[in-house]
């Protein structure tokens, strides 16, 4: 059964950083692209970041280029999300993807004064 569970979220200030983890399971993890995705309240979920099953190539969505920092250790079999100077506007669930697997219950980012 493949599960993912993210953690890592919470309140921040703007400006602020956090470091989003996901633990998948249930695949061989080192065999896939992992991504991250983003839900704001009432709006569509949005790809945010990509990795290469080595961690060789990653790619960002433009609003989130030079801010957030995808990376991944496959021995741990762990996916990180580094997120730095942080928007209110960056306030979403935030959900680690692979495959065509459903998706896992996500973790809370807030960024408010």
């Amino acid at each position: 059964q493949v599960q993912f569970v993210e953690s890592g979220g919470g309140l921040v200030h703007p400006g602020g950083s956090l470091r989003l983890s996901c633990a998948p399971s249930g695949f061989t993890f080192s065999d896939y692209i992992m991504k991250w995705y983003r839900q704001a309240p009432g709006k569509e979920r949005e790809w945010v970041a990509s990795i290469s099953s080595t961690g060789s190539s990653t790619n960002y969505a433009d609003f989130v280029k030079g801010r957030f920092t995808i990376s991944r250790d496959n021995a741990k079999q762990m996916l990180y999300l580094q997120m730095n100077s942080l928007k209110p506007e960056d306030t979403a669930v935030y959900y680690c993807k692979a495959g065509s697997w459903g998706w896992g219950q996500g973790t809370q980012v807030t960024v408010s004064s």
